[in-house]
């Protein structure tokens, strides 16, 4: 099939503004999200060894891809593969270096350019590419096609939004799309909106997420905090992004009229907010303290800032009550399951598309509260504190859906065992789409 026009634009497009990708990795530098020691692999230069042997790369943009696909990189991997695992956000890179299993290697994605992908693939050779949920770039799909490297998208989804869009360039997105030989859909309707883009072979296993394992927490910390708390009355505010803390504090001045020793637990979604969290909690005359510095909670703190990574499962542990983030703006909510593993209630802005299917289910189930404005935040928060054998019975309705959907995880693998690589060689893209037929 012949290059469409606008991929043909597109790669001479991204070409062309390589110079102002250095820029922008020294915007993003200051910002705390690229790792400076690290700019050459942003730019397809690495200095790790390809490993030997099978090597299946997976890339997973943030965290909440990260997380899903770890199962997936775990069963991989004992079964005689070594995984290459990209991403792009820095704290999922950390999540990496603390979760990966051994012979895992770790980088992070080149910029979307014809130059530094090629230079990735030439150095990593992949038997098998997978992208996971909604990773769609043009120059890294066109030279995985060009390669003839065996090509699947694991855990997909694709919005309603997202498929209007693709279907305005029908022919870029008959290209773009036919590059995969194989498509993992979360859903029906995701699976349905892949098809009529064109790809080729598309099927339902689930999703990933309902798979993940229960979020650790460190059984001495969980129970350290609880005797700091002792008989307080505390709800968490997690993963939240600019506007939305300012919409958890105004929530907890208005709670702490009815529970005046209410404690809450702020967990920002980028940890390098902390501190200017710590200013606007500082503006309304509270106490805050960051879980960083070491101080202890004490009677008179009135917000305990989660500044540190890998610790969501100690605060869902901590706190009855939990409202998601991402849900107030344009982030698209986050995942919901591992609060609804560990038994904390969740409330939630309406605004969820990366994750709309499950916050739907959970909705239309009673195992979550929906807020359509910020200003009713406090209201919801309010009820379940007030009555926590609500509460239970909301997580525990959570729970049961999260149990109930598990599954995916070993029909993905399942699906994916004809494009494993076998023998340290993968099979041709024209054997697995007479495979797939």
């Amino acid at each position: 099939m012949a290059k469409p026009p606008f991929i043909s634009f597109y790669r001479g497009l991204s070409r062309a503004l390589v110079p102002l990708f250095h820029l922008l990795f020294w915007w993003r530098s200051r910002a705390g999200k690229e790792i400076g020691q690290r700019k050459g692999e942003r730019f397809g230069w690495s200095q790790r060894q390809r490993p030997s042997g099978r090597l299946v790369w997976i890339h997973a943009a943030s965290v909440g891809e990260t997380m899903s696909v770890l199962p997936l990189i775990d069963a991989l991997s004992a079964s005689g593969n070594r995984v290459l695992l990209t991403t792009v956000t820095v704290t999922a890179a950390d999540i990496a270096a603390s979760r990966l299993p051994e012979g895992s290697v770790h980088q992070f994605i080149p910029f979307d350019s014809p130059g530094p992908m090629a230079r990735f693939l030439d150095h990593w050779s992949p038997d098998l590419a997978m992208v996971v949920e909604s990773e769609v770039w043009p120059c890294l799909f066109d030279e995985l096609r060009s390669r003839g490297i065996p090509f699947v998208l694991v855990n997909g989804r694709l919005s309603d939004k997202s498929h209007r869009n693709w279907s305005m360039l029908p022919g870029a997105s008959g290209y773009i799309f036919r590059c995969l030989d194989l498509v993992l859909a979360q859903s029906a309707a995701d699976a349905q909106r892949f098809r009529r883009l064109g790809c080729r072979r598309v099927e339902t296993p689930g999703n990933l997420k309902f798979d993940a394992s229960e979020p650790l927490a460190d059984e001495g910390e969980v129970s350290g905090l609880q005797a700091r708390i002792g008989d307080r009355p505390v709800w968490l505010a997690a993963l939240t992004h600019p506007g939305e803390d300012e919409i958890a504090l105004d929530a907890y001045g208005r709670l702490r009229r009815e529970f005046p020793d209410l404690l809450l637990l702020l967990v920002p979604r980028h940890p390098v907010r902390a501190d200017d969290i710590l200013g606007l909690v500082g503006q309304q005359g509270l106490n805050g303290v960051l879980r960083s510095s070491g101080r202890k909670i004490e009677p008179s703190t009135h917000v305990y800032l989660g500044d540190t990574l890998g610790e969501m499962g100690l605060f869902y542990r901590l706190a009855p009550v939990t409202f998601l983030g991402g849900s107030f703006n344009d982030a698209g909510g986050h995942n919901p399951l591992e609060a609804a593993l560990v038994g904390s209630a969740l409330v939630t802005g309406p605004r969820v598309s990366n994750a709309r299917a499950i916050y739907k289910e959970f909705w239309n189930g009673g195992a979550a509260l929906r807020v359509p404005d910020p200003v009713d935040l406090a209201e919801h928060v309010a009820g379940l504190l007030r009555d926590p054998r609500k509460a239970r019975d909301q997580a525990a309705k959570a729970r049961a859906m999260v149990e109930a959907g598990r599954g995916a995880l070993e029909k993905t693998l399942f699906l994916l065992q004809p494009y494993l690589p076998r023998d340290g060689a993968g099979r041709t893209p024209e054997a697995l789409r007479e495979h797939g037929s």
